[in-house]
């Protein structure tokens, strides 16, 4: 019964992923999973390892997939609207990464490199121009960033507490929602603004 339940599941969420109409969300979803959310694993996983040819084709795979997604981002309002875009990209995306047909590496070997070998020097003056305006605005709004960092520590900390607050571990988890709820109410709340 159970094998019979996974292969309705699989079969239905194939039909999803694959139905051009009415799946947007639902591609979308699977091209930042396979596109992202598995990569980042993927090399979480050969950092821990130490493994250098799984680090080496992880660096080739999110050098192919940052690439793709600068030209995704000046194109996405031309290609976006095409059928059966994201069922493409999902495509390419599981292409980039599976091994048997390695093609992060063959689009980095065959396009990326040749690329930035002809403009590795103007690249760099972009990029050292870009570096060096970046270290200006940081330097020139000291203050602003200071305070938005001690916001956000003032936030993060609060937040903490309330978390803390909510969930005891030594307090039964049914008194806690009761007090919740009690702190919550209208009239609580007037008591202590007295």
């Amino acid at each position: 019964m159970a094998l019979l339940g996974s292969n309705v599941t699989s079969e239905v969420g194939l039909r999803l992923l694959l139905c051009p109409l009415g799946s947007n969300i639902v591609i979308r979803t699977a091209c930042c999973s396979i596109g992202i959310a598995l990569p980042v694993y993927s090399t979480f996983k050969a950092i821990e390892r130490k493994d250098q040819n799984e680090q080496q084709r992880m660096l080739l795979y999110w050098a192919a997939y940052g690439s793709f997604s600068i030209v995704e981002v000046f194109s996405d309002k031309l290609i976006s609207w095409c059928p059966l875009y994201y069922h493409l990209k999902f495509a390419f995306l599981v292409w980039l990464q599976l091994p048997s047909t390695d093609g992060a590496k063959q689009l980095y070997m065959n396009h990326l490199r040749p690329f930035f070998l002809r403009h590795q020097a103007r690249a760099d003056q972009i990029m050292g121009f870009a570096y060096g305006e970046l270290v200006k605005l940081v330097s020139a709004h000291q203050a602003e960033i200071q305070f938005v960092k001690s916001v956000v520590v003032k936030i993060m900390g609060s937040a903490d507490q309330f978390l803390r607050a909510a969930v005891k571990p030594d307090q039964p988890r049914q008194h806690s929602a009761i007090e919740g709820s009690i702190r919550t109410s209208p009239d609580t709340d007037s008591d202590h603004d007295g």
